[in-house]
């Protein structure tokens, strides 16, 4: 999510850096040994170009690197080759320079060579003239949250599927007493509707399942994926959304999961706004890009920084909004898994543009992939 802070954020020092280099004068009042003592974070400084200027003990913890080896080093060194290739850390930069900072979740490479599974934020320093002085880069390594998560799905998966087994054998059992029974038996009818709701929730167990797995990715477009949302969320009132440009830019997706992070920037335009929803799909520089605008309500300013934190609702919402806080958080939470940035405009009583910016897909498909 890439968000525009207030002021921008100032971070504790890590000693061995030149102390002519610009970021020395904004940590002069810091004693030099915080950021030392920090090991759960890498904290990292890098100059205007990405040229890594700092490094504190968590960073090497993480990384894999001593401070000796890596000042000097450009931070696309800790990327894998698909991503350089890309130009992925460029772009990271570039929105951390615009809007103040962004955040990242993916994989990341150690200096051995092996991957973790990393959320990262990266927020540019500034002069009092405005001009970037370099960023600061604080990095988490949730490779064993990542861990637990996979083996949970995992064990979701095998659930989803056992259980199917035996619904499939009782269907089966159903058709054949219908044979006999009449047709509009009501016992008959009963046992029907209750195997195909737990036939739904397997199924909806294992697309869950699917939404969060890299595995389930493949290729689509975008503006198919929105349309998708649109068809889920207001199925019976399309006329409510008003469809402008919708460019075919393909992307390789978890494309039950992003549809559904659109349909909940969908379900909230619908929710807090009684005017025409417009949708626009189109390319950017950053990749492939859905817009969703509505005239509505709109979030307070104050509330910008934190709207997709889990739970917050803003100080706009009233209890008869219903809801829980968690659909923004979820579609943050997926966009970052695709390597994108969620971006959202708002000004009250006049509504709220939300903008969903994931890479754009190679031009050939990848081996296995399908195309929608």
């Amino acid at each position: 999510m890439t968000t525009v802070p207030d002021e921008p954020p100032t971070l504790p020092t890590v000693s061995g850096v030149d102390p002519a280099h610009p970021l020395t004068s904004i940590r002069r009042s810091i004693p030099r040994d915080w950021d030392e003592q920090v090991d759960l974070f890498a904290i990292v400084k890098l100059d205007s170009g990405g040229f890594v200027r700092g490094w504190n003990l968590g960073a090497e913890r993480i990384k894999g690197y001593t401070e000796d080896e890596i000042l000097g080093s450009h931070f696309s060194r800790f990327y894998r080759e698909e991503a350089r290739r890309r130009g992925i850390p460029d772009q990271l930069l570039a929105a951390a320079q615009r809007d103040g900072h962004v955040e990242d979740t993916g994989w990341r490479v150690r200096s051995d060579g092996s991957e973790f599974w990393a959320r990262v934020t990266i927020s540019a320093i500034r002069s009092d003239q405005g001009q970037v002085l370099g960023f600061v880069k604080i990095v988490r390594d949730l490779t064993s949250e990542k861990q637990a998560a996979d083996e949970r799905a995992a064990l979701q998966r095998t659930f989803a599927h056992d259980l199917l087994s035996p619904v499939t054998a009782l269907r089966g059992y159903l058709d054949l007493l219908a044979d006999d029974l009449p047709p509009d038996h009501r016992l008959l009818r009963l046992a029907g509707e209750a195997s195909d709701h737990i036939v739904a929730m397997a199924q909806a167990l294992m697309a869950d399942v699917e939404s969060t797995s890299e595995r389930g990715r493949r290729r689509a477009t975008f503006d198919l994926i929105a349309r998708g949302a649109v068809a889920l969320v207001l199925p019976g009132d399309l006329g409510r959304v008003r469809f402008g440009t919708m460019d075919a830019v393909p992307v390789r997706a978890d494309v039950l999961g992003l549809r559904r992070a659109i349909a909940n920037v969908l379900e909230n335009a619908a929710k807090y706004s009684d005017d025409v929803i417009e949708l626009d799909a189109f390319e950017t520089d950053e990749g492939a890009a859905v817009r969703v605008r509505d005239h509505g309500r709109g979030i307070h300013p104050d509330d910008l920084a934190s709207i997709t934190h889990e739970g917050e609702r803003g100080r706009f919402a009233v209890a008869t909004d219903g809801g829980r806080g968690i659909g923004l958080s979820s579609v943050h939470r997926i966009v970052s898994e695709h390597g994108g940035t969620v971006r959202i405009q708002s000004a009250p009583g006049e509504g709220t543009t939300v903008t969903v910016t994931i890479p754009r897909a190679d031009e050939e498909p990848d081996a296995g992939d399908s195309v929608l």
